[in-house]
């Protein structure tokens, strides 16, 4: 498959002439990742994130001959206040795009319900430390935020595993666009609270898989691999990572 690979500090930088094939080959490595630890483990503890980003390679993912029924299923975070059937929460898209597709041997949503967020921070973070994480699938945000570690909020050293944060204003526009059906028609629409995991809880994943497709995110994946390693862009420390690959395409990749 046709692509360019660089690298910066320990972040393999894989780039793609197109969306589609970005997505393809990511769900071929990290299948065959899977695929590798299935060998070595009986189970394999996987935290997906839930964005446009990732509807490529999701949809490749759930056509690989992976054993799912003995893989855990997790996400990285989730709104907080939002109607359980909305198709905006996160593990509502992540049912249609994968959870629901394949047999995994479990999935753990979060619940974002008002009135159990300590709650459901402390039942996340039991679950987290019973499953440790293999891999982690991350998004970049449009501000760099990884899962909702805005860069106001992003703490490299974080005590802990799952918390919650208000989101900034770029964050919040960036889940506006009428024409996708996850997201929200106006910003005033956008929840200012969610769950998530913590940058430290994302970084214990012995591996850690970028995807950040289109030109929307050109000036995040500019920042996350030009700029010093630092809070103010969260998505830099994915170059201190010791097995970390950043899937993009030629759009995101316009500012390298």
């Amino acid at each position: 498959m046709e692509k360019k690979t660089i690298s910066k500090d320990k972040l393999k930088v894989n780039i793609y002439k197109t969306r589609s094939l970005m997505g393809a080959d990511a769900a071929e490595v990290i299948s065959g990742k899977i695929q590798s630890l299935l060998k070595e483990k009986d189970q394999v503890n996987i935290v997906f994130a839930a964005a446009p980003s990732q509807n490529e390679f999701l949809t490749s993912l759930a056509d690989k001959n992976v054993d799912w029924s003995r893989i855990n299923a997790f996400h990285m975070d989730e709104y907080i206040g939002v109607d359980k059937s909305a198709p905006q929460l996160f593990g509502n898209y992540l049912k249609g795009a994968l959870f629901d597709k394949v047999p995994f041997k479990s999935v753990h949503y979060m619940n974002g319900d008002e009135n159990k967020q300590e709650q459901e921070c402390a039942r996340y973070t039991e679950l987290l430390e019973k499953h440790p994480t293999d891999i982690v699938i991350l998004g970049v945000g449009e501000n760099t935020h990884l899962a909702f570690n805005d860069p106001h909020v992003a703490d490299f050293n974080d005590p802990k595993v799952v918390k919650i944060v208000d989101l900034d204003e770029k964050n919040r526009q960036q889940q506006v666009d009428p024409e996708d059906e996850i997201c929200f028609d106006k910003i005033e629409e956008v929840p200012t609270h969610a769950i998530t995991l913590t940058i430290p809880a994302l970084f214990k994943a012995t591996y850690a898989y970028a995807i950040a497709p289109g030109p929307n995110k050109a000036e995040a994946i500019g920042h996350t691999i030009n700029d010093p390693i630092q809070e103010n862009y969260p998505s830099t420390i994915l170059r201190k990572h010791p097995h970390a690959e950043l899937f993009i395409d030629e759009a995101s990749a316009a500012m390298l």
